[in-house]
C-alpha cells in the first residue's frame, strides 16, 4: 500500500507543478501573442494613412473646399502688403487684394496663412483661419493675433507705420499747410 500511496503522492505533486507552470508558459504565449497583434496593428496604420493620403490626392474633392483653402499657402503676388510691428518684438504681415475684401494673407512665424473674412457686430474687421485656429482682429488703433485652439493671445499691440505714428503728429498732420481765416 505504501507503493501506491507513493505513485498517488507523486502523480498529486506532478499534476500540481504542471497547474504552476502552466499559466506562466500561457502568460508568455499570450505576451508574445500580443506582441506581435501589437506589431501587425502599428504596420497596419502607416498604411491606412497613406491610403487616406492618397485617396485625398487622387481625389481633390475629398478634402471640403474651406479646408483645402485654409491648408494652402495663398499666393502673394500682385497683393498689397502691410507690416505690423507687436509688442514682445513679434512681426506680422498681412497682405490685401484690391478685388478680394472677402481673405487676407497673413505672414506670421516665417509662415503664411489664408484667412477669411467673419462678420461682426461691432464693425471690426476679422478673419479667421478655422484649420489653424488663427483669427485676426484688426480695429483703427491696433490688431491682435489669437489662437482660437489653444484660447491664447499670439500677437498684441500690433500697429501698422500709420498706427505707429503719436497721437500728437497724427492730430496735427491734418492742420499742416492749412492756414486759418483771418478778419483783416
Amino acid at each position: 500500500m505504501s507503493l501506491s500511496k507513493l505513485a498517488i503522492a507523486c502523480s498529486v505533486a506532478l499534476g500540481a507543478m504542471t497547474l504552476t507552470l502552466a499559466p506562466a508558459s500561457f502568460a508568455a504565449t499570450d505576451t508574445k501573442e500580443a506582441a506581435n497583434a501589437k506589431a501587425v496593428k502599428a504596420k497596419a496604420k502607416p498604411k491606412a494613412k497613406a491610403t487616406k493620403a492618397a485617396a485625398k490626392e487622387a481625389h481633390p474633392l475629398a478634402m471640403s473646399v474651406v479646408d483645402k483653402e485654409e491648408s494652402d499657402e495663398p499666393d502673394t503676388a500682385g497683393s498689397a502688403s502691410t507690416d505690423f510691428n507687436c509688442e514682445l518684438g513679434n512681426k506680422i504681415t498681412i497682405y490685401t487684394n484690391a478685388t478680394d475684401d472677402k481673405h487676407i494673407a497673413l505672414r506670421w512665424k516665417k509662415r503664411l496663412h489664408r484667412l477669411s473674412r467673419v462678420g461682426t457686430t461691432t464693425g471690426a474687421n476679422r478673419f479667421e483661419n478655422r484649420l489653424y485656429g488663427l483669427v485676426w482682429i484688426g480695429i483703427p488703433a491696433k490688431g491682435m493675433l489669437l489662437d482660437s485652439k489653444q484660447g491664447r493671445q499670439l500677437a498684441n499691440e500690433c500697429k501698422d507705420a500709420e498706427q505707429a505714428k503719436p497721437a500728437a503728429v497724427v492730430e496735427a498732420a491734418p492742420s499742416l499747410g492749412v492756414l486759418p481765416a483771418t478778419g483783416g
